[in-house]
């Protein structure tokens, strides 16, 4: 019958040092595979950096994330040059180093990675300090009601209200996956909002500035929902 799948003809049985062969392919190819993963992210990560287009946050790594950004270059900061500005309507500006906040009491979240492109990367754990922590160290006054994010790469902000803010699962997140946090991933320190979908949680992260209203962020002022909820985030959930 026309489309009938052909019986498969016999052939010689596969001999053992052919399945030592491939035995010893395959453990070759798991004892590399973190070479290449990494290798493979610091490419894209690398390209990523030049490419105004975005398209290389469209290419798959073997991690599950993609690498975007909405500038073509970002500039690199460590533990010689970061600084972390707490502003606007608080009683004590501060000023962190990332020393300062590696200081600080860390808390560990592990929750799913859910970006609105369809991508996801279940329970992942994020170490960092609780961002109700910093508002508290600086004092918010009134009519301080929400917070605005801002960002070393000089484009990108985000926003949440105050109360949001204070929940015990948003991060100033130092580490992701249990490594700190690399450029490319948004490092030294990124905000972490686990409940709300990938893009709140804003990479590069440089100040922090108590506002008297919710300021839309960067992709909000470009059709995205102000309050970025997963579908089964706990909205209520307690402050830290």
């Amino acid at each position: 019958m026309a489309g009938q799948p052909k019986p498969r003809a016999e052939g010689a049985p596969v001999g053992r040092r052919a399945v030592l062969g491939m035995l010893g392919a395959g453990a070759a190819g798991l004892a590399a595979a973190p070479y290449l993963q990494r290798g493979w992210e610091g490419l894209l990560g690398a390209a990523s950096q030049v490419d105004a287009t975005g398209l290389t946050g469209l290419l798959p790594n073997p991690g599950g994330f993609r690498y975007y950004s909405v500038v073509g270059s970002v500039p690199r900061k460590d533990e010689t040059n970061y600084a972390l500005t707490v502003g606007g309507l608080v009683t004590k500006p501060k000023t962190y180093t990332l020393s300062d906040l590696r200081a600080m009491p860390q808390t560990r979240v592990v929750h799913d990675v859910v970006c609105t492109d369809g991508w996801r990367v279940d329970k992942t754990p994020f170490d960092g300090v609780k961002l109700a922590d910093i508002l508290d160290a600086s004092g918010v006054r009134s009519p301080g009601a929400a917070v605005r994010f801002t960002c070393f790469d000089g484009a990108y902000t985000e926003s949440l209200t105050l109360e949001q803010a204070r929940r015990s699962d948003i991060l100033v997140a130092l580490n992701m996956q249990d490594k700190p946090i690399t450029h490319e991933h948004g490092g030294p320190v990124r905000l972490y909002v686990a409940p709300m979908y990938f893009y709140k949680s804003a990479k590069w992260l440089s100040g922090i500035s108590v506002t008297d209203k919710v300021v839309p962020g960067f992709w909000e002022e470009r059709g995205y929902a102000i309050d970025g909820w997963l579908d089964d985030a706990d909205r209520h959930g307690e402050a830290a």
